[in-house]
């Protein structure tokens, strides 16, 4: 993976989820609103201070993050 410099960890902020370069802006937060149907524009128009890179790695993070951990997912048809 490469090098990830805007995604930032500290237990004193979100209680220490992945962020966006420090702010209580979490990568779930991002992932949630694009998942919701957002678009990038209309997130950076909602939240001034972020930045299209800081999505764009959002997503990249977000993205890795769910080929390292198996998360259960419901088969079949039920």
């Amino acid at each position: 993976m490469e090098y990830m410099k805007r995604i930032t960890f500290d237990p004193e902020v979100m209680g220490g989820k992945p962020c966006i370069r420090g702010m209580r802006v979490t990568v779930g937060m991002i992932v949630g609103l694009i998942a919701s149907g957002h678009e990038k524009g209309e997130i950076l128009a909602l939240y001034p201070y972020l930045e299209g890179k800081d999505i764009d790695e959002a997503l990249a993070y977000a993205a890795w993050r769910v080929e390292e951990i198996d998360v259960p997912v419901r088969t079949g048809a039920s």
